[in-house]
């Protein structure tokens, strides 16, 4: 079988993670003529998901990983998953930012995609608790030197999470004195009964201060998180202004969340709901 080279590993992967969570387990004879790859190209990216956490390998196929609520993976493990998607919310939400506006970043693999979005808009004011994010700026400006009209960053203090966030007592005090126009808030989970969640304790009570210090609060979260519960949850939808997401979102979950936030922007779909043209 010749192999698909329109598709790069990271975007068969993705496929493979999405496909395996929506039936609840595939073998791999389905994936191979899905994906128009070999049986070896199917197992090779079957065992990178599996060590990443991602799938469980069986015989003959994979399933999902059953994880416990307080399971929460890496910044690296979370990278190279639904990059298409990422990119999408993230281009979609720079669109909500104006110069001059001072926004807040929380931690995650979606706001670091939009912290690249953003390095061209004049005049901001940032606040982060992420490593990552800061790291954005901070290697832009280093290239480029300190350019009018770059943005001013303040990184938070905190103790540091595996995905790179700053949480705790020094994080919070210094987000309490502080007010946003604008805060892109990424998640570990999102459902109608548990609203946001995040399975780190301490990052729920610093996404917390993040959310009541905000005139507007933006989610930017691809399909999968939609129906994860992490162990704690720190904000209800109905707190939830904008929620950026992607296409593989179903319908009846849009339906869903629609009664509850305010608005729901699906990236790379017009306001009918069709694929919108260059996306």
């Amino acid at each position: 079988m010749s192999e698909n080279q329109n598709l790069l590993a990271e975007q068969r992967r993705a496929l493979i993670v999405d496909e395996v969570r929506r039936r609840g387990g595939v073998r791999v004879n389905e994936l191979t003529r899905k994906l128009g790859v070999s049986d070896m190209t199917v197992r090779r990216d079957l065992d990178a998901l599996a060590r990443q956490g991602v799938l469980e390998k069986v015989h003959g196929g994979a399933v999902p990983v059953v994880e416990a609520s307080t399971h929460e993976p890496g910044f690296e493990a979370k990278s190279g998953l639904e990059l298409t998607a990422k990119e999408d919310i993230a281009r979609a939400a720079a669109e909500l930012v104006s110069p001059g506006s001072a926004i807040a970043l929380s931690g995650g693999t979606t706001t670091y995609a939009l912290a690249q979005r953003l390095l061209d808009v004049p005049d901001l004011t940032v606040v982060t608790n992420s490593v990552r994010v800061a790291d954005v700026f901070h290697a832009a400006q280093r290239s480029s030197g300190q350019r009018q009209g770059s943005a001013t960053v303040v990184l938070t203090g905190g103790v540091r999470t595996p995905s790179d966030s700053l949480v705790g007592p020094v994080a919070d005090q210094a987000i309490a004195s502080l007010h946003f126009d604008l805060l892109f808030l990424g998640v570990h989970g999102i459902s109608l009964e548990a609203g946001l969640s995040t399975p780190n304790l301490a990052e729920a009570e610093t996404n917390r201060r993040l959310v009541q210090s905000a005139r507007r609060v933006v989610v930017v979260a691809d399909h999968t998180k939609w129906g994860t519960v992490g162990l704690s949850s720190f904000a209800k939808l109905e707190q939830v202004d904008t929620w950026v997401t992607d296409g593989g979102l179903p319908d009846g979950a849009r339906a869903e969340v629609s009664e509850r936030v305010r608005l729901l922007v699906v990236a790379g779909e017009d306001a009918d709901g069709n694929g919108s043209a260059g996306d």
